[in-house]
Order: structure tokens, then C-alpha cells, then sequence
């Protein structure tokens, strides 16, 4: 078990891109935590997110950093392919970590993160935003205890539209999205992207899933499929059909196509004693729940949910405490492992067993 932490706790944000301005303003949130250090490799967008967020320390490499700075955690918010250097680096030195999803580019990478993660001895956990929302505490409260009784089936949608909306700027001259969109950039598509996200919103209620079917696409974009120097090979559409381990069905789809949709993420699940929905469109304080008596007349009522703490509120509870809060980085690797089965389900055009 990690030790506590009684002092204030040091941060530094590894990557200082734009969502690291989304964990800095968590982190500031924070009592008792002082973020003290931004690294990055671009010298200009580090100096202006330090003087953004008052950061004394700024340095260019991970190594400069862990030398010269005293901190106790980093959160990294580099792309993805720089998670697993960056986070083994960190973790050699005793730092805890809260790494960006996905937590690594295939399910043996971020294995071999958990399993250094474990031999440190550190806090680590994984940047899956959605699970700030309390409507999802709460459903999988619902599901797991079984006031739905046994699940059968399950829908899960992550749909957005930033390549039919201009709504978060115009992909098509912003090297911001277009690396999202170029495999050779290390992108693993909107399956690993936000995908990620989707999977993790799904089984964290429904348990795990035992055997997955997947389909991918990847429509034209652009003449030749190239902007520049990104080619637009990245897939951007995403259907998935699972099976659970407890025998329920599930329908799992995510999309950068979605117009009117600019970032919706919904979630059905469906059991012999009733069902649970959330729908971000709708509301992100609010679910919905058909149960007992509604089931006849099919009366859906609507729950408000206290806020939870966000992710950077528990990542620094567990710091203080010692106690590793969820979702950790075998939490990540479990997701990643359904990544990779997605893949590999698309190549060979049949369903894949989960191992």
C-alpha cells in the first residue's frame, strides 16, 4: 500500500496541450495541492499555460524535470504514443501518476505500465473523464446491486460531430484534430480516442465483456485522404457488439460523424426488473429509471444525482490516504485489452473471444 501523504502535494502536468488546461483548472480546485511544474517540448504554448496558471517551473524534458524538480505527482497529458516512456520514467522515480487514456497504444504496454506501477508502489490512475459524472456512480450502484435484476441487454453510444461541425474549430487546418485522424501520427481512431471512453462507461456498471465483434471505417476526407502531411487513415466510425460475462447482449458505437451530436454519450441498461439510461444530451446531474410498478405503463422517471468528486480529487485523496482509488492503471489495461480485441476483430471480420 502507498504511503500518506500529510504535506501539500507537488504536481507537475507532463504535456501542456489543451487538455492539460482542463486538468490544471481540476487540480486548482484542489485544497491542500499546489501545481508547481509544466513540461513540454514547445517552448512558446509551455511558457504561455505556466504564466496562464501560475507554474513556476517550466522544463522541456521529463528527465529535467524529475532531476531538478521536488514534486510528488504528475499528471501526463501527452499524446498517446509518449504515455508509456513518460509514465515507466516517472514511476522509476517514485512519482504517482495520473496518466491520460488510453493508458498506453496495446493491452501488453499498458500491462507492463500496471505492472511497474504495482512494483513502485505508487497511487496511478487513469484520466477516463466520464466517470466524474455522478449519474454513472450511481447507475452502476444500481446495476451492481441488482435493483434491476439480472442484466440482458446493454446500449452504449459516444457520438460526436467535429467532421461535420466547425463547433471545436475546423479540423482540416488544425494539426490539433488532424493527428486524431493519422495513424502513422499514433492514432489509434475514434474507437481509441473516445472509444475508449464508451467502453469504460459501459463495463464499469455491466461487468466485463467475454467476446466482442467490431467494425470499422474510415470515410474520405479530403483528396487522396491527405491534409498536408497527415494521411486521413485513422478509422472515424465504430460499431461494436459484445457479449458480458453474465450472458447479456450489448450494442457498443461511437462516431466523429454524428451532426447534431457535438459530444453526447448515452448509456441503456436493461435487466428482468427494470432499466437505468443516461443521456449527456438530456442532462449530465440526471438519469432515468423504469422499474416495479412504472414497468407497465413504461413511465420513465428522472433522478437528480449529487455531484462526486472528480478524478484530480480522488488522484490526491489517494495520495493523502494511501488508499488506490479506481479506475487504476489495471483498470486501463482491462480497457485496453477490449482495444485490442476490437482491432483485431475488425481484421479478421469475426467475433473475438476476451482472455
Amino acid at each position: 500500500m502507498p504511503k500518506k501523504k500529510t504535506s501539500p502535494i507537488r504536481v507537475a502536468i507532463i504535456g501542456t496541450g489543451g487538455m492539460a488546461l482542463f486538468h490544471a483548472r481540476n487540480f486548482a480546485q484542489v485544497a491542500g495541492c499546489k501545481l508547481v511544474a509544466g513540461v513540454d517540448t514547445d517552448p512558446e504554448r509551455l511558457a504561455a499555460f505556466a504564466a496562464e496558471h501560475s507554474i513556476a517551473e517550466t522544463y522541456t524534458t521529463t528527465a529535467e524535470l524529475l532531476a531538478k524538480s521536488e514534486i510528488d505527482a504528475v499528471s501526463i497529458v501527452t499524446p498517446d504514443p509518449f504515455h508509456k516512456a513518460i509514465t515507466l520514467e516517472c514511476l522509476a522515480a517514485g512519482k504517482h501518476v495520473l496518466c491520460e487514456k488510453p493508458l498506453a497504444l496495446n493491452y501488453p504496454d499498458a500491462k507492463a505500465m500496471a505492472d511497474a506501477a504495482d512494483k513502485a508502489g505508487v497511487i496511478n490512475m487513469v484520466h477516463f473523464t466520464y466517470r466524474n459524472w455522478a449519474p454513472l456512480q450511481k447507475i452502476a450502484h444500481i446495476v451492481q446491486t441488482g435493483k434491476i435484476g439480472e442484466i440482458r441487454h446493454i446500449e452504449a453510444s459516444y457520438h460526436q460531430s467535429w467532421l461535420v461541425s466547425k463547433q471545436w474549430g475546423d479540423w482540416r487546418t488544425s494539426p490539433n484534430w488532424l493527428w486524431r485522424l493519422d495513424s502513422a501520427h499514433g492514432s489509434k481512431g475514434v474507437l481509441g480516442d473516445v472509444g475508449v471512453h464508451i467502453l469504460d462507461f459501459a463495463t464499469y456498471p455491466a461487468g466485463k465483456i467475454k467476446e466482442i465483434y467490431c467494425q470499422l471505417k474510415t470515410f474520405k476526407k479530403a483528396p487522396r485522404n491527405r491534409i498536408g502531411k497527415y494521411k486521413l487513415d485513422a478509422n472515424d466510425t465504430a460499431v461494436i457488439t459484445v457479449e458480458f460475462a453474465n450472458g447479456a447482449l450489448g450494442s457498443i458505437q461511437t462516431t466523429r460523424w454524428m451532426t447534431g451530436h457535438l459530444n453526447r454519450l448515452f448509456l441503456k441498461i436493461s435487466g428482468t426488473a427494470g432499466s437505468v439510461s443516461f443521456d449527456s444530451a438530456l442532462s449530465d446531474t440526471d438519469y432515468t429509471i423504469c422499474k416495479g410498478a412504472d414497468i407497465e405503463t413504461d413511465t420513465w422517471k428522472s433522478v437528480q444525482v449529487k455531484a462526486t468528486p472528480h478524478l484530480q480529487q480522488r488522484f490526491i485523496k489517494s495520495i493523502r490516504t494511501g488508499v488506490q482509488d479506481q479506475p487504476d492503471f489495471r483498470r486501463g489495461a482491462e480497457i485496453q485489452k477490449l482495444l485490442d480485441a476490437s482491432f483485431k476483430s475488425n481484421e479478421l471480420r469475426q467475433p473475438v473471444r476476451i482472455r
